[in-house]
């Protein structure tokens, strides 16, 4: 049995029925939204949205990376985003640990040295959100971008506005 046969039994039957709607692949809320990988986050749900309204940017905490800006700067220039909301999330590990804690924890449960590696851990994840936010805005290629700094607590669904 291979590794994916899970998820391409699934994918078959979701085929089997799927319907290409003609969606285009702007964004028809103008909007984008970065946020964290975790599991107990459903970006189109916890904001009412629809396939095809937003783009969605997921990585580790919902940090604004140097990947994430790049791909802003697309969604700003040629698929019609002019929002971006930063969301951030109560209990996130990256909130938790320092990218040394991460290191030195990979290191001693793998033998794998992740010091190249930057995780964007953070110490305070409303300054973190703050400094993220300001990262949109003062990006020199990015136009007539809002952006809005949350935090999502995962316990209750709702969404705060921080920045």
């Amino acid at each position: 049995m291979g590794a994916f046969d899970d998820v391409l039994a699934s994918n078959a039957t979701y085929a089997s029925s799927f319907v290409d709607t003609g969606l285009p692949g702007r964004a028809a809320k103008g909007l984008a939204v970065v946020t964290c990988m975790d599991s107990r986050i459903d970006p189109l749900r916890m904001l009412g949205l629809s396939q095809g309204d937003a783009k969605i940017m997921r990585n580790a905490g919902g940090r604004v990376t140097d990947d994430v800006l790049r791909t802003l700067v697309l969604a700003n220039h040629l698929l019609g985003v002019d929002r971006v909301l930063v969301v951030e999330h109560t209990e996130c590990k990256m909130a938790s640990a320092t990218d040394e804690q991460v290191h030195e924890t990979i290191a001693s449960e793998t033998g794998i040295d992740t010091r190249s590696l930057d995780f964007h851990t953070m110490s305070d994840q409303l300054a973190s959100i703050g400094h993220d936010v300001q990262r949109v805005r003062s990006s020199p290629y990015l136009r007539g971008m809002t952006v809005g700094g949350f935090l999502y607590d995962v316990r209750t669904g709702l969404l705060k506005e921080v920045v």
